[in-house]
Order: structure tokens, then sequence, then C-alpha cells
């Protein structure tokens, strides 16, 4: 069998999502999973202690480079799962995501508060499952 590209969906029958689709259909294709990725950089220390914009924008970066160790980018995207301390700020993770995400065919999303993250600092942890096309 060969792979087709993933086709994004948002049907009338459901709400109109801000910046996501609610549907990814792809046929088999090499899929690629990330662990949740936080705002740390290389050598171990956070980023930004309270900044939802320099966090969320260094998450983004990390998930990147982690698509990017299996051959994958972001255009390659079919799924995201937000893990957020605080959901009040969900417009700047929004803002900050539409930098990296192809817009026209927006991933699927999940966006979960929690209690708090494996460290104290840290606001935000995002996890990605991509198809790309190789």
């Amino acid at each position: 069998m060969h792979a087709t590209a993933p086709q994004f969906l948002s049907p009338d029958t459901l709400p109109d999502p801000p910046g996501y689709s609610h549907v990814v259909s792809a046929r088999p294709a090499r899929l690629v999973w990330t662990s949740g990725q936080v705002a740390m950089n290389s050598d171990g220390t956070a980023a930004a202690p309270g900044d939802w914009e320099a966090q969320t924008r260094l998450v983004f970066e990390n998930v990147g480079r982690a698509l990017a160790a299996a051959g994958a980018g972001w255009g390659d995207v079919v799924k995201l799962t937000y893990f957020v301390v605080d959901v009040s700020a969900l417009q700047t993770i929004r803002s900050v995501r539409d930098e990296f995400v192809d817009t026209a065919r927006p991933p699927a999303s999940s966006l979960v508060q929690v209690a708090g993250l494996f460290r104290p600092d840290l606001l935000i942890e995002v996890e990605a499952v991509a198809c790309p096309a190789d």
C-alpha cells in the first residue's frame, strides 16, 4: 500500500475549531511520535520562569528539534497534545503555535490543564505526532 497525504478535516457538524482540525486522516505511512517537550535548554536549564511566551516558544523549538531528529518537520505534524498549568495563557500559546504549524492545515489538538509539571518552574509541555511523506 502507498501512503497518501494526510487529510485535515473539520466537518460542518462540529463547532468551528480555533486553529486546529477536528480530524486528521492518513493512509498507511511512517508515523513519528515525540515525547513531551518542555521549556528546557540543552544544558538542562529552564527558560524564563513565569514567561508564557518565552517558554512556549522554546517548547515548540524543542518539538521541532525532536521532529528533525526523525526526519520530520512542522509541516508533517498531524496531532499536538498540550499540558498546561493554566488555561488563561491559551491566546499566547495559540499565537506562538501559529508561528510553527501550517495554519492552512492545522493539526488535530488536545489541551489538558494539569496541577503541575515535573518541575514547578515549567508552565507547558507539548507532544507531537507527525506523518512524514517520505
